[in-house]
C-alpha cells in the first residue's frame, strides 16, 4: 500500500505523524507523497479538508482516513490514543469504502471550477447582497441579506448547522440551501427556512452586483467582484473514505455537542 500524510501544523500532531509513518513502514507499506493510495490525515477536519483540496486531481485513485489530534474530528475514525488500534486495523481488517460527492461551482462561463466537500457560501460581511436563485432553470427565490449557503449531506453538520439548517442523516444524498441573515420587510419576505433538495438539482445564482462578495468553499475563499452568474451542482468528483472499523454516525453527531 502506498500511503501519504497530511498533518496539522503543531508539534504534537507532527510527533503523532512520525509514529504513524514509522509503523506503516514497518508493516511493509510504501511512503509516496506524490501518488498515495491512502492519505492519512493527522489533525482535525480542517486538516482532512486541506488534504482533499491538495489531491483534487487524484481523488479517483485514492482514499482518506483520519486520526484526530485537532479541534474537531467529525470525519476522523481514530483518536490519538488509538494509534496501535489503527495499525492493527489496517493490517487485519477488511476495508469498506464510503464515497461522498463534492459540490462544484462554475463562475460565469469560464473554465474555472471550485469544489467543496462541506459547503459553498456566497456572502458579504460589508454589504447587503441581492441574489436571484434558480433551480433547474426555474426561478426559485430572491434572497436579500448577507448571502446563502449551499451544503452537502456531509456538510450539513458544519456551517449549515450554525445557520439553523437541518442535520441530514448518513446515507441521504441531498443538497441544502440556507439563507445567511436574511432581511425581511413589508415588501419582501423570503423562504427563511432551509430548503432540502435532490442531489441532481442545478442551482444558479445571479446578481446585478457581487461587489465585495466572496465565495467560501470549505476552508478556502475567493472574491466574486467580477462575477455575474454562479452555477452550482453536484460534482462527478467524489471523496472516498477508507473505513477500517465501523464508527456510528450518531456517535459522530454526539461528539459535536
Amino acid at each position: 500500500m502506498r500511503f501519504g500524510l497530511i498533518v496539522r501544523k503543531d508539534p504534537h500532531s507532527a510527533s503523532v505523524a512520525r509514529s504513524v509513518k514509522d509503523q506503516c513502514l514497518q508493516i511493509g507499506w510504501i511512503y509516496d507523497e506524490a501518488d498515495p493510495e491512502l492519505l492519512i490525515s493527522i489533525g482535525g477536519d480542517g486538516t482532512l479538508l486541506r488534504g482533499i483540496h491538495q489531491y483534487l486531481d487524484h481523488l479517483d485513485r485514492m482514499s482518506f482516513v483520519g486520526i484526530h489530534t485537532g479541534t474537531l474530528g467529525f470525519y476522523t475514525d481514530y483518536t490519538q490514543e488509538e494509534i496501535e488500534l489503527f495499525i492493527h486495523d489496517i493490517q487485519f481488517h477488511d476495508v469498506q469504502y464510503e464515497e461522498m460527492p463534492l459540490l462544484e461551482m462554475q463562475i460565469d462561463d469560464s473554465g474555472e471550477r471550485l469544489y467543496a466537500l462541506n459547503e459553498m457560501r456566497i456572502e458579504s460581511v460589508s454589504r447587503t447582497l441581492s441574489l436571484d436563485v434558480s433551480i433547474d432553470g426555474e426561478f426559485f427565490e430572491h434572497c436579500t441579506g448577507s448571502g446563502i449557503c449551499i451544503s452537502t449531506q456531509a456538510g450539513s453538520t458544519a456551517i449549515n448547522r450554525a445557520l439553523q439548517g437541518a442535520v441530514i442523516d448518513d446515507g441521504l444524498r441531498v443538497l441544502q440551501l440556507c439563507e445567511i441573515m436574511p432581511i425581511s420587510h413589508k415588501n419582501h419576505h423570503s423562504l427563511r427556512n432551509p430548503y432540502i433538495m435532490r442531489l441532481d438539482r442545478r442551482i444558479a445564482v445571479q446578481s446585478d452586483s457581487f461587489l465585495r462578495a466572496r465565495v467560501c468553499y470549505d476552508h478556502l475563499d475567493r472574491s466574486l467582484d467580477q462575477a455575474k452568474r454562479l452555477s452550482i451542482q453536484t460534482s462527478q468528483k467524489k471523496v472516498r473514505f477508507a473505513r477500517y472499523r465501523h464508527y456510528s454516525y450518531l456517535k459522530r453527531l454526539k461528539n459535536l455537542y
